[in-house]
C-alpha cells in the first residue's frame, strides 16, 4: 500500500476522501490518455505517481466558486459532480422525490 494513503494528511489536504478518490480517478485517466507527469516518475507506477503529485500540491480539486484548494493544476470536475462528494462526506442523502 502507498504510506502516504495510510495517513490522514493526504485526505486533509484535498478536502476529504471522497475528494481525494475523486481527484485520484481523474488524474489516472488523464495519464493513460497521454498526459505528462507532473513530478518525476523514478520507476514509479501510475498510481503512486497521482498520490506524489498530489502530496507535492502539483495537482488540487477546484472548488464550486472557482477557486483552487491549496495546490497547482486542477482538473476540471463538474459542479454535480462536487455537490455529490459533499452530500457524501457530510452523509446527507438526497430524497426519493429529488431523484424523480
Amino acid at each position: 500500500m502507498i504510506e502516504a494513503l495510510k495517513s490522514e494528511e493526504i485526505v486533509e489536504q484535498v478536502g476529504g476522501r471522497f475528494k481525494l478518490c475523486a481527484l485520484i480517478q481523474k488524474r489516472l485517466v488523464e495519464l493513460m490518455e497521454g498526459a505528462r507527469p507532473l513530478v518525476e516518475r523514478n520507476g514509479m507506477r501510475d498510481l503512486e505517481l497521482v498520490v506524489e503529485e498530489i502530496r507535492q500540491g502539483k495537482i488540487a480539486i477546484e472548488d464550486v466558486d472557482g477557486t483552487l484548494n491549496p495546490g497547482g493544476i486542477a482538473p476540471e470536475i463538474d459542479e454535480a459532480m462536487l455537490r455529490e462528494l459533499e452530500e457524501a462526506e457530510t452523509g446527507s442523502r438526497p430524497s426519493a422525490d429529488s431523484l424523480l
